[in-house]
This record gives structure tokens, C-alpha cells and sequence, in this order.
């Protein structure tokens, strides 16, 4: 294959040289990656020691010169020294000339070619791995109707919970599905720390308008964990304004965050405002229903990883009843009995889980968390969560966010500023005053320790 022909002839040689390369990267990276990513490349021409490549979107492209980009170029460089670069475009689209050097600073570097390119996507956080439930159905029917790639109907979508409760599970399967029925679209998902390391470097490197250019020719803008940005004024100065350009050219846009716009400490207002235009919705901690069908589901999965394995009576049970942090720490559970099982070759009883999940268990044992607090508070004297955690003082708001910050002290193992970051930012001192006001009202209001003790069994049972 040494000196591939560009001119006659050069087109099945390069073709049969790339089928050669596809078979042996086919074993490298497995059977379903080749399918994703590699078999859908056409390579289309060698000139002047540049081999192109066609992709079915800018998506495949991207994700194939962020991954496969080096495996690809050693191997057809290998057989043809004269292969100086390979690059991928979209269709039937040519190759872009490179830029002038008149085009920025002499001292700038060049942008790169995948600029735009996000943060990678997980293979299994996609919609079929998405066990469905009362907590999180409102999240899952709501990136549905974003993953149609239809009208915009609400624009941005808000995903907000605690660790673990599904936020980026569903911003992946989002990106994936509009991925397979969409491939037009230029889908772009990245966290918002990552949205801020690249505005510092454009604006150290001089090249801000590239910046604005290339955020605001997305099609779909999603951004994981916002809550990062607060605090950060130039930062969120910029993603104001992209934000605005997008919305206004009707693009889609995607947020995730640990807490309700509203509710996230130095946070402009004008974005607070500007996020709760579309849909703001809350994924609620897991109850036992959704969790039984998460270790189901995944006890399906590890299966396929770790073979067969017998699987005792009340295992599944006792996990879902037991482990209520949140889903990664349930997965991570039960992959840990299946690799065991498999390499000790018998059955997960409940003297195994008593023995290999003994860390998680005694963690577990104070299983409330602050967000289950809050929200059977809220719920027992009818006022609105996003009202405990906000600023009101009245007396109908402030006596049972007292009264939650009590619970919080004694039921969790979370330090008095960890309590106060939950509620809203709050400072340690103000949840000390609260849980102190509290203990001393016990004892004269027997209403409120009739509600205390009511609300201790309900977050206990």
C-alpha cells in the first residue's frame, strides 16, 4: 500500500486501504462502537496528502475526531508516509480552506477544528436505560418532547435535583436521541465549568468573537450543572447574552442544576428571570417503587457483564429499602455483589450483601436526607418548597423551615453549613438559630411536638 496513487486509480486504493483500517479498528473498540461511529464514514479523497472523511452529521464527526482521530491517521499513515492529515466534514460539503493570517492576531492560535465539541457522552445514559417513576416522570416526559427535535415549546428546559436523581442521565439521552433523529442539528452539551474555562481561554487568547460565534451557532445548547457559573460576573455576563441570541433565534436550550433557579446564591437575577421562561422541573429523590425498578433493571444489565448469577429471595428488596442516597450509590451496590459473585462463583445471599456492602450500609443507616426533610415539611403544612428555601420571614413560611432545619440536625449527619447550603445558601448561624428556636418551643407548643414526632415517624418509616 506505500504510495497511495492520487491520481488514477487512487480512489480504490484509498477505499480498500480504509476498509483494511476499519476491520482492525472494528477489533479495537469493539463491535458496537465501530458500529456507531466508524462504519458511518466515508472516506471520499486523498489530495494533497489530506484524506478526507464524510460524516452522516457534525455530531459523528465531532465525536470521532475527540476519540478515534489519532487510531485512524496512525494506522493509514503507517502505509502511506505521505499522508500528512485527515480531517471530517459533514455531507457533501468541501473542505474548508484554512484561515488567512490576516483573519486574527499573529500571536493567536488558531482555533482548533473541533472548537465546538462538548464534554463526551455515556453510552448507557440513554432513554431506554431511563427506569421511569413517580419522583422523576414530569423530567422524563419533559426531555421526551426536547428529544423530538420539534417546535421549540418551551425554551430552556430546567432540570433540577439533588446527586444522583437522573439531571444528566436525561441530558445525555437527550443529546443521543437527537442525535439518531436529527443528525442536522448541531447538538451541543458541555458543563458549565467547561462553558467557563472556554470563555477565559478565548478571552486570553484574544479571540472572544470566535467564541460568541461559534456558542451561538449551535442548534441545541446544553449545559450541566449551572450552579457553577454563580459568583462568576463575566462569565455570566456571557452566558446571558448567549442565551438571549439563542432564544431568539428559537434554539433549544438545555439546564441542569442542583436547586431551582430562583434559589441558587449569586446568581443574577436578569439569568434567574431568563431560565424560568420554559419549563423549570424538580426531580424528587427516589422512592422505593423507583428504586425496586432501577436494581431490577440493572440486575438485568450486569447479567449480560458478569453471566448468570442467582440472585437470593429478598436481595433486590432489602437494597432498594436500605440504600436511598441516591442512584449511583444503588448501582454501584449491586455491581459490586455481581463482580463478587462471579469471582467467588456462588449466589448473592444477605449474608454476602451484609458482609461486602458494609460500608454503604452503615452509611446508610441514617438514610434521611435534607431534600426528603424539606419536601414532607412542605407537604405537611401545605406551603410551597421553593418558599422554604427562598427569602419569605412570615410566620406561616419561617416556623416550618425552622422546623425542617431541626429535622435536618437530628435525622442527617450533614454539618450545620451543609444544612444552610440546602436551604437556599443560608448561613450555619441562621440554621443554628432555627434549631435552637425550635428546641425551646417543644416544650410550651404541644402542637409543634405533635408535628415534630409525626414528621420524625413519616421520614423514619
Amino acid at each position: 500500500m506505500n504510495g497511495i496513487n492520487e491520481n488514477a486509480g487512487w480512489g480504490v486504493m484509498i477505499t480498500e486501504h480504509w476498509a483494511r483500517v476499519s476491520a482492525e479498528l472494528r477489533s479495537e473498540i469493539g463491535e458496537n462502537n465501530h458500529k456507531s461511529w466508524i462504519e458511518p464514514l466515508e472516506c471520499v479523497s486523498l489530495q494533497g496528502g489530506v484524506v478526507e472523511f464524510r460524516a452522516p452529521s457534525r455530531f459523528v464527526g465531532d465525536w470521532v475526531k475527540r476519540n478515534y482521530q489519532d487510531q485512524i491517521f496512525q494506522r493509514l499513515r503507517s502505509d502511506n508516509p505521505a499522508i500528512a492529515r485527515i480531517e471530517f466534514n459533514v455531507g457533501t460539503q468541501p473542505r474548508k480552506a484554512p484561515a488567512t493570517p490576516a483573519a486574527r492576531p499573529a500571536d493567536a492560535p488558531a482555533l482548533r477544528d473541533n472548537n465546538l465539541q462538548g464534554a463526551p457522552l455515556d453510552g448507557k445514559f440513554n432513554f431506554d436505560n431511563f427506569v421511569v417513576g413517580k419522583p422523576n416522570e414530569l423530567a422524563h416526559a419533559a426531555a421526551r418532547r426536547v428529544a423530538d427535535g420539534g417546535d421549540v415549546t418551551f425554551n430552556p428546559l430546567f432540570l433540577y435535583g439533588g446527586v444522583g436523581l437522573g439531571k444528566t442521565h436525561l441530558m445525555h439521552a437527550i443529546a443521543w436521541e437527537l442525535h439518531e433523529k436529527r443528525p442536522d442539528l448541531q447538538v451541543l452539551y458541555l458543563s458549565a465549568e467547561q462553558f467557563m474555562y472556554r470563555f477565559v481561554q478565548a478571552l486570553r487568547d484574544r479571540q472572544i468573537m470566535d467564541f460568541k460565534n461559534l456558542f451561538r451557532s449551535v442548534d441545541v445548547l446544553m449545559v450541566d450543572d449551572v450552579q457553577f457559573i454563580a459568583g462568576k460576573d463575566s462569565t455570566q455576563e456571557e452566558f446571558f447574552h448567549t442565551f438571549n441570541a439563542l432564544v431568539d433565534q428559537n434554539k433549544q436550550i438545555v439546564i441542569s442544576a442542583d436547586r431551582a433557579p430562583g434559589e441558587i446564591k449569586e446568581l443574577e437575577d436578569r439569568i434567574s428571570s431568563r431560565m424560568q421562561w420554559g419549563l423549570v422541573v424538580d426531580l424528587h429523590p427516589t422512592d422505593y417503587e423507583l428504586r425496586l425498578g432501577i436494581l431490577q433493571q440493572k440486575a438485568a444489565l450486569f447479567a449480560q457483564t458478569y453471566g448468570p448469577v442467582r440472585i437470593g429471595d429478598g436481595v433486590i428488596e432489602f437494597l432498594a429499602h436500605r440504600i436511598t442516597t441516591n442512584v449511583r450509590v444503588l448501582e454501584g451496590a449491586l455491581q459490586r455483589l455481581f463482580a463478587f459473585s462471579s469471582l467467588i462463583g456462588q449466589e448473592i445471599t444477605m449474608d454476602m450483601v451484609q458482609d461486602c456492602l458494609s460500608d454503604i450500609l452503615r452509611t446508610s443507616d441514617r438514610r434521611v436526607t435534607v431534600e426528603e426533610i424539606q419536601r414532607k415539611v412542605a407537604e405537611h403544612f401545605n406551603i410551597r418548597l421553593s418558599d422554604m428555601l427562598g427569602p419569605k420571614r412570615t410566620r406561616t413560611i419561617a416556623r416550618p423551615r425552622q422546623i425542617a432545619m431541626y429535622l435536618a440536625k437530628e435525622l442527617t449527619s450533614r454539618s450545620l453549613p451543609e444544612i444552610g447550603r440546602r436551604f437556599g445558601g443560608r448561613d450555619h448561624t441562621t440554621i443554628l438559630h432555627g434549631v435552637r428556636k425550635v428546641e425551646e418551643m417543644r416544650g410550651s407548643d404541644s402542637q409543634m411536638a405533635e408535628d415534630i414526632d409525626l414528621l420524625r415517624r413519616l421520614l423514619q418509616s
